[in-house]
């Protein structure tokens, strides 16, 4: 039996009594790019390892070891280095992509989850047992500045700008927007964030993990495990536009330029909806408890972490059939942007 991190039956503050089950993959969608992602960094709460699967070779190349319970995984805007959160490990751990080592553990607070990276670098860390995101550099490791959050923030999306930052509050019914007033400059950390920034409330289903933005910022998706159903969010507005009812316990979102992917933990399915119409379009039969997932919009793939199964699942984003599963470590959550280059 794991000791996992569970979405959407228990409360916080209850960890020893029964845990969770991950945390719902958060990402930015970018443009689409000609030029196929190559690995995919898939974390594994089982065997505390992340697997690094060569997707053209469709294998296992590498098994880092990283105790603390990974869950939460977000990658340098250079991908050469990945970040992993270790809610046990209460830090976040440094990889080195090209060695495929651990450099560094970072401390993130309690219960550090959700993870994502802005395009200077600066890392955004969801403590599930606070009411903030940190904003870590992670050059030295240090804390400077948070954010205001519901309670039990767990997903986490960036824009690929890094002005707009959204948490999904699972244990408030919430997302928490916030907006910086300038862009984030690569290389160069926005020492501004400390205070220069504005934060609203909107509210969606009932128990958000996941949270995705496309890449024009203009709408925010949350998978809610508590209703069952995907929240579409006006950002700029800050309003809730639209429910999209799903499978069961809905995990994470991927969007492509047409579509949408839903992970349904417990209905072991993906769940497919037309991004123009918020119509379902497809529900596919899938594998057990399906989690993280991402999309590739070189290969037109799209990646499944399925924590049951221990395996990495591809689906074609155009056809929405299944092309393979990749036995990996045990327990694989891959909650984040956990495919590069």
């Amino acid at each position: 039996m794991h000791t996992i991190w569970r979405s959407g039956a228990c409360a916080a503050g209850i960890l020893a009594a029964c845990g969770l089950i991950g945390v719902a993959s958060s990402q930015t969608v970018t443009p689409p790019s000609s030029n196929p992602l190559r690995f995919a960094y898939v974390t594994n709460q089982g065997s505390q390892t992340v697997s690094v699967v060569d997707l053209d070779a469709w294998t296992v190349v590498a098994e880092i070891d990283v105790p603390g319970r990974p869950a939460g995984v977000a990658l340098s805007p250079d991908h050469a280095t990945v970040y992993v959160s270790a809610p046990e490990g209460k830090d976040v751990v440094v990889i080195d992509a090209v060695k495929r080592k651990v450099v560094r553990r970072v401390p993130a607070g309690d219960g550090p989850l959700g993870i994502a990276v802005a395009p200077d670098g600066q890392l955004f860390v969801a403590d599930w047992y606070a009411t903030y995101v940190s904003i870590i550099d992670p050059t030295d490791g240090k804390r400077v500045a948070t954010l205001t959050a519901g309670q039990s923030p767990s997903g986490i999306a960036i824009s690929d700008d890094g002005r707009t930052v959204i948490s999904a509050d699972r244990d408030s019914n919430q997302v928490s927007i916030t907006r910086f007033p300038i862009a984030a400059v690569p290389g160069q950390p926005n020492a501004d964030r400390s205070a220069a920034h504005t934060t609203s409330v909107v509210p969606v289903g009932t128990r958000p993990f996941g949270v995705t933005l496309n890449a024009d910022v203009t709408r925010a998706y949350t998978a809610n495990v508590g209703s069952n159903d995907v929240t579409v969010v006006d950002v700029e507005a800050g309003k809730p536009i639209a429910s999209i009812a799903v499978g069961r316990r809905p995990y994470a979102i991927a969007l492509s330029q047409t579509h949408g992917f839903v992970t349904d933990q417990y209905g072991g399915t993906i769940t497919v909806f037309d991004l123009a119409t918020n119509a379902v379009a497809k529900t596919v039969e899938a594998c057990d408890h399906p989690e993280g997932i991402g999309f590739d919009p070189g290969r037109r793939m799209v990646y499944v972490a399925c924590w049951g199964d221990n395996v990495l699942l591809r689906l074609s984003a155009d056809t929405f059939e299944l092309g393979g599963k990749l036995p990996v470590g045990d327990g694989p959550r891959a909650f984040g942007v956990f495919l590069g280059r």
